[in-house]
């Protein structure tokens, strides 16, 4: 990994889902590069964890995101400036086919995957807006690119994601404020992803055995998320960039 020391001195830059996974890299990438992170996870413990073991500007705020208060509590946190937002927190579905989806379910990784991104988006975007500039990256994923890598809820909401970055994209770039979105393969993380369906196990289980390239590294997201997060990718929004091993040009 290389490091870009200076890349991020002096700015704010809030990480979903900092606690673990690509969120933990993330937020480890961006401390070790001089930036002041806002880390939020669902996860106390977690977050303790990262504060321990990673020198560096790094608040913490255990919250849980579907929740309004939870994201006030980000901004009031947050201050005056916030120069990026990484929102890296999802949760997977258990490969359900339409016909198998549970209300809860659907319900549950719509909040998290699209409604809890959109609204903290709608938080910074007037904080950014005052200053003029600003950098937004969305964790997307292959599913947001294909029918055949996930159930159809977590597919669904990877593809909203999808269009809530280049909907982003288009209003806010003549305004200095620019969002992206990477989309990975498999990533090594704690999220689960059991087959609860045998429908959805017997179509979708052959195309992950015989198409997926390997499980990334979280780090490897890390590198492409502060890039789009830095200056060094000023002229990039409104991109959708996979970032899986290859898998998309299968």
């Amino acid at each position: 990994m290389t490091l870009h020391e200076h890349r991020f001195a002096g700015c704010t830059v809030i990480v979903t889902g900092a606690g673990s996974g690509i969120g933990l890299a993330t937020a480890t990438r961006l401390a070790m590069e001089e930036c002041r992170v806002i880390a939020v996870d669902v996860s106390a413990g977690r977050l303790h964890d990262l504060t321990s073991e990673v020198e560096g500007d790094i608040v913490p705020i255990t919250a849980d995101i579907t929740d309004d208060a939870s994201i006030a509590t980000v901004m009031s946190t947050v201050g005056e400036r916030v120069d990026g937002l990484a929102n890296v927190a999802g949760i997977m579905d258990g490969f359900e086919p339409t016909a198998d989806i549970a209300d809860a379910t659907w319900d549950r990784v719509l909040a998290v995957n699209v409604t809890a991104m959109m609204r903290l988006t709608r938080a910074v975007l007037p904080v950014m807006l005052e200053r003029g500039r600003g950098s937004i990256v969305n964790v997307g994923s292959e599913a947001g690119l294909r029918g055949s890598a996930a159930g159809t809820p977590y597919t669904t909401s990877k593809h909203a994601v999808n269009g809530l970055t280049l909907s982003t994209a288009f209003f806010y770039t003549p305004r200095g404020v620019r969002c992206n979105a990477v989309a990975p393969g498999p990533v090594a993380t704690n999220i689960e992803a059991p087959f609860r369906s045998e429908w959805g196990q017997t179509r979708i289980g052959p195309f992950l055995q015989t198409n997926v390239p390997g499980v990334a590294r979280p780090e490897q997201l890390a590198s492409a998320i502060t890039w789009l997060l830095s200056d060094d990718a000023s002229n990039v929004s409104g991109a959708i960039i996979p970032v899986d091993g290859g898998w998309a040009a299968i």
